[in-house]
Parts: structure tokens; sequence; C-alpha cells
């Protein structure tokens, strides 16, 4: 099932993307979708452009934002971006380095094209998406 867009802006932004990008980064795209109506606490998904890349934020606050992008000084590649705060993008290191490719602390990185492992990135997506209620828990 396709997940149709909340804005014509990010539309555009994914139209705007050479082809191969677009199918990966659509496919990503619907990963999110899927990944959050999977988790009933997580609500509703705000899709956006945040700093001109598609973002995906839960609208009652319970994760932080992800989002994703193609550029063209890495064209053969693609990327979900993780606030580099969280320490998520650490954590996702140190549990999948062997699977996932990283950018710093901030992204996890696949080569346009490639069958990306969904569910490695299921688990990285959740952890995202249910930041916040973990640290509500801890608190």
């Amino acid at each position: 099932m396709k997940t149709p867009f909340q804005s014509p802006a990010v539309s555009e932004k994914f139209t705007s993307y050479p082809p191969a990008a677009r199918r990966s980064l659509l496919e990503l795209r619907e990963l999110v979708f899927e990944t959050a109506r999977s988790l009933p606490e997580v609500g509703e998904i705000e899709e956006t452009l945040k700093w001109g890349e598609p973002a995906y934020l839960t609208r009652n606050g319970a994760g932080s934002t992800i989002r994703m992008d193609w550029k063209p000084k890495s064209p053969d590649q693609c990327a979900l971006y993780f606030h580099c705060r969280t320490g998520l993008v650490e954590r996702f290191r140190d549990s999948f380095s062997g699977v996932l490719s990283f950018e710093k602390n901030r992204a996890i990185v696949f080569p346009i094209g490639s069958d990306v492992p969904k569910g490695v990135l299921r688990e990285c997506i959740a952890a995202s998406l249910t930041y916040h209620l973990g640290k509500r828990r801890n608190a």
C-alpha cells in the first residue's frame, strides 16, 4: 500500500530526485509509515520538509524526527537522518555495524537500488519514533 503524500511540497521534492534515488527513497518512506502504523503509541505521523528534506515526526511527541534525502555530492547513495544528539545512530552502529553503513553520528546510508534490510531498518525507525517514550519511562 502506497501512503498518499500529506504535502504537495514533499511530493514535489520526491519528484525532483533522479528516478533510481526516488525509487529507493519511496521504499524508505513507505517503511517509515508501515513501522509507525505497527506502533499504536506513536500515533499519527506528520510528513513535512525540514531543511529542504522529507521529514517524519510524531504529532504526539513520542519520537524524534527522521529525515531522508539524496544529495548530488553522493549520487550513488541515499540516507536516513536521525537527530545527532539522541545517540540513536551510535546505538544502531553498536547493534548493526555488520549490516548497515553509517555517516558520522547522524545517518544510515544506503547504496541506491540495493535491497535494504527491512527488518533491521524497522527496528531503527521504531527506536526513533518512540525515542521520547523511552526517556519518559526512565525519568
